[in-house]
C-alpha cells in the first residue's frame, strides 16, 4: 500500500477508502501530527474583482481550472451559484498518461484541474477567477499545494478562447500590481489544453467523504471561506457530477 500524508499520493480506490484508518494508524502508532501539516485553505483572502471581464453572450461557457488536488477545487466551485456543472480531470498531457496513477508521478505534463461549465449570465468568467485566486487555491505556490508537492499540482488556468486568455492576463497584473499576496502570483496560463474527465470515485469526493482527514484539514475550510467572502455567489446544496449525469 503506498502512502503518503505529505502529497496525498494514493493510487488505487482501494487505498482510498482505507485513507482514513491507515492515517489513524500513523497518528497512534508514530505520532505522525497530521493536523498540523500545512493547508492550502489557510491561503484564503479577500482580494479585489477583475478590472477587466466579459461581457456575457453565450449561454454557457467552459473554462479548466488547476490548483493541487482537484478535490477541494471541484468542492468549491460545485458551490457556487452560476455554475453548471465541476468535473475532476486531467489536463495538459496526452490521453493515455490522463490516469491518476501515471499523472501522481509529476512527469506527465497533466495538471488535476476541474472543468467548469457555467452561465455567464449569472457569474461571469472574472468572478470564476475571483473565486479561484481568493478561495480555491493559492496561487503563489510554485508546483504544490499545501502538502501536496508536484508539478501535476500547479497553479494553471487553461482558456478556452482569446476572451478568456485576455481576462486571466490582465487579472493576474492586476492582482500583482496591487500586490495582494505577498510573493507573486506563479499561475500560468495554458491555453489549448485538452481536459480528460478523472476516474469516478475521484468526482463528487469532497461531498462524499467530508470526514476524511485530508479533506476536513485542506478543503472543508475552503467551501466555508467561500460562504463567508463571496455570499452572493454560495449556494447550499453543490451540483454533484452524479446529478448532472443522471438529468441527461
Amino acid at each position: 500500500m503506498e502512502l503518503s500524508l505529505g502529497n496525498r499520493t494514493m493510487p488505487t480506490q482501494r487505498n482510498r477508502i482505507t485513507y482514513l484508518s491507515a492515517v489513524a494508524a500513523l497518528m497512534t502508532v508514530a505520532g505522525v501530527a497530521y493536523w498540523t501539516l500545512p493547508s492550502s485553505a489557510e491561503s484564503a483572502r479577500r482580494i479585489p474583482p477583475a478590472s477587466v471581464d466579459e461581457t456575457p453572450g453565450a449561454s454557457r461557457e467552459v473554462t479548466f481550472l488547476a490548483g493541487g488536488c482537484f478535490w477541494g477545487v471541484q468542492g468549491v466551485f460545485q458551490h457556487v451559484d452560476g455554475v453548471i456543472s465541476a468535473v475532476s480531470g486531467y489536463a495538459g498531457g496526452s490521453r493515455d498518461a490522463a490516469r491518476y496513477e501515471t499523472t501522481s508521478s509529476g512527469t506527465t505534463g497533466h495538471a488535476e484541474s476541474v472543468q467548469i461549465t457555467f452561465d455567464p449570465h449569472r457569474i461571469t468568467y472574472g468572478r470564476i477567477l475571483q473565486i479561484y485566486f481568493s478561495v480555491a487555491h493559492d496561487p503563489t505556490e510554485l508546483n504544490r499545494q499545501g502538502p501536496d508537492v508536484g508539478t501535476q499540482y500547479r497553479s494553471a488556468v487553461s482558456p478556452q478562447d482569446p476572451e478568456q486568455s485576455r481576462i486571466a492576463a490582465a487579472y493576474i497584473a492586476q492582482l500583482n500590481a496591487a500586490k495582494v499576496f505577498p510573493t507573486p502570483i506563479v499561475t500560468t496560463i495554458e491555453p489549448g489544453k485538452e481536459f480528460y474527465p478523472a476516474e469516478a470515485y475521484h468526482q463528487d469526493y469532497l461531498t462524499l467523504h467530508p470526514y476524511q482527514p485530508y479533506i476536513a484539514t485542506n478543503d472543508l475550510p475552503k467551501i466555508q471561506a467561500l460562504k463567508e467572502l463571496f455570499p452572493d455567489s454560495y449556494r447550499e446544496t453543490p451540483v454533484l457530477v452524479a446529478a448532472v449525469r443522471s438529468a441527461r
